[in-house]
């Protein structure tokens, strides 16, 4: 799993970088997260390619977090887009894109296909699922877990050659959890797998305040991306407004056990990142603050 960190920033575009966008790269496809104003533009400055987005999931619709929307879908039709895509968001996501390709006269060369999320609702998609709750904010928000499904433990070569199992389809029924014959000697999988290996897991809280929900959803996540709007000496002012500080941010990723902490959606009042990690380290050292176009990969265990 490649995340790419189109934009960072919240409120509003600025020099030092855009608004909310995330692209989750899995194999081939691409799940993106939020999409603000300018977010093609964003995906012409990375490695990654619009036309290859296959899923959107937007967690409310602040214009910071949703604006891009419009410019993309064209984007994509004036490259010859094809194949359909999915946008996921909060309840009456399938209203307004209804509104948006009717107001706008615009009808795209290929399918889209609108999704009203609720809190709880899980989405299964190709080898990974995406669970919503509810986010702590001024307007109904969700949070999102990428959960990639389990996968079968390492098959053991070596051991396999021990018992007798000659290469080639025998290998893959056993990869497959089935058990095998061999010379009249039954073969279970666990005699040439090792442990079941845990699907990654990715949470992406939006924009929200820190909540019981969100630190649930965030436990033992490999990579928690967390709304660190303004540091902890202007803390009330993200309260207020629905958001978190820097420093909440490292206490939900420290009470949640998570592995990595990312801090996004910050003020455009702040030019560098420095401040906003030290702020988190009073409660989690592993943490960083992307710029706009990093990326970073998260590996299997």
């Amino acid at each position: 799993m490649r995340v790419v960190f189109l934009g960072t920033g919240g409120t509003y575009p600025c020099t030092e970088r855009n608004v909310m966008a995330i692209a989750v790269q899995i194999g081939k496809e691409v799940l993106l997260l939020d999409c603000g104003e300018g977010t093609q533009r964003q995906f012409m400055k990375s490695n990654v390619s619009f036309m290859n987005t296959r899923w959107i999931f937007i967690t409310h619709y602040h214009g910071d977090h949703f604006l891009g929307l419009p410019g993309l879908i064209q984007s994509m039709n004036l490259n010859d887009r094809k194949r359909a895509i999915d946008i996921y968001g909060p309840v009456g996501t399938i209203d307004l894109m209804e509104f948006l390709l009717t107001a706008g006269h615009f009808t795209p060369g290929y399918e889209i296909i609108s999704h009203d999320v609720e809190p709880g609702d899980r989405v299964v998609l190709d080898g990974f699922s995406v669970v919503a709750v509810k986010a702590d904010h001024t307007v109904p928000s969700l949070a999102y877990a990428i959960i990639e499904d389990d996968s079968p433990g390492r098959f053991d070569t070596a051991k396999a050659a021990e018992l007798g199992i000659p290469e080639g389809p025998l290998f893959r029924r056993l990869q497959n959890g089935e058990t095998i014959e061999v010379e009249g000697r039954r073969i279970v999988p666990g005699q040439v797998l090792g442990p079941i290996r845990k699907g990654r897991k990715i949470v992406y809280t939006g924009d929200t305040r820190p909540s019981k929900t969100i630190i649930e959803l965030a436990s033992g996540a490999d990579l928690l991306i967390h709304d660190a709007t303004l540091l902890s000496s202007e803390g009330g002012g993200a309260s207020d407004f629905g958001h978190s500080t820097c420093k909440e941010a490292g206490e939900v990723a420290h009470l949640a056990g998570a592995k990595v902490l990312a801090l996004i959606h910050c003020s455009p009042r702040y030019k560098e990142q420095g401040a906003l990690v030290e702020d988190a380290k009073s409660f989690f050292t592993n943490v960083f603050a992307p710029s706009d176009i990093d990326e970073y990969v998260v590996k299997r265990s």
